[in-house]
């Protein structure tokens, strides 16, 4: 029985069996998928298809997530002088991964970084994916589960969401090239798409308006940055029952060239549009 049969039986008979877990068959499918998810072979979400716009979700490894924190001990795990006590082990090897980590950063086992990604001090969840050439900055944080492309920077103090729950949720998704500024905040499923660039203090959740008014009539998107915007924060009035008030939304005020992909021009082209990161 491949892991993924293993792991949906497995996520059925536990609602009327709780104690279904602790069979050493069904530890060692739940293991082998966060094995897969460490190593990189398997992924949370696998990314588009040429031909396909969409991620597909692989439900079974967030269920294999959720069953592994039930069936693992609480422990204590040392760096140094440094103590923690947790269920989930760090990751290891990252001289052999061709991974930088600035102490004190952090991953968890389960999260897989490709061979040169950057972690200055920062924190990685379980099941996200982080893939070459990316930075994630001082203080800036990768939720369970979430899919970040390459050549990515995320700035310092960065929120990516994590979405382990429900399984079939789509997980934050930051693709190929973004740029991600200072105090920037990505949850509930978001897609950045490649390219993009988001100025500081942008917040983005899957309700949060985000509007394109480089033109004569604005045109609205929720869930996804479309490619190459450049955004930047903003307002919109709302109507309460105690009167009108501002609410938070994000503006799409240009759009990035392909010359932008060199970090100089990339800079050049957020004084142009005045964007701070």
């Amino acid at each position: 029985m491949s892991f993924e049969a293993a792991v949906n039986e497995l996520w059925e008979a536990k609602a009327s069996d709780p104690h279904v877990t602790k069979a050493k068959e069904a530890q060692d499918a739940i293991k082998g998928v966060l094995e897969g998810l460490n190593s990189g072979s398997l992924r949370i979400a696998d990314p588009p298809q040429e031909g396909s716009d969409s991620w597909t979700v692989n439900a079974y490894a967030k269920k294999a997530v959720l069953m592994y924190f039930g069936i693992m001990p609480m422990k204590s795990i040392s760096s140094g002088d440094i103590e923690y006590f947790d269920k989930v082990p760090l990751k290891k090897d990252y001289e052999l991964a061709g991974v930088r980590v600035v102490p004190p950063a952090v991953a968890r086992y389960g999260s897989h970084l490709e061979k040169g990604v950057i972690l200055m001090p920062s924190y990685v969840n379980i099941g996200a994916y982080v893939s070459s050439g990316t930075m994630v900055d001082t203080w800036a944080t990768v939720g369970s589960c979430a899919q970040i492309g390459r050549d990515v920077h995320l700035s310092g103090g960065v929120g990516i969401g994590g979405v382990l729950e429900p399984p079939q949720a789509d997980p934050v998704i930051i693709e190929d090239n973004a740029f991600l500024g200072s105090r920037c905040v990505v949850v509930e499923g978001v897609r950045v798409r490649k390219g993009a660039v988001l100025g500081s203090g942008v917040i983005l959740t899957s309700s949060t308006k985000i509007i394109d008014v480089t033109g004569n009539s604005p045109i609205e998107y929720k869930g996804e940055v479309p490619e190459n915007s450049v955004v930047i924060p903003g307002s919109i009035p709302k109507k309460f029952n105690a009167g009108e008030f501002n609410v938070p939304a994000a503006l799409i005020i240009g759009k990035r060239k392909a010359s932008t992909d060199l970090k100089t021009s990339l800079n050049d082209a957020l004084r142009d549009f005045e964007v701070s990161v």
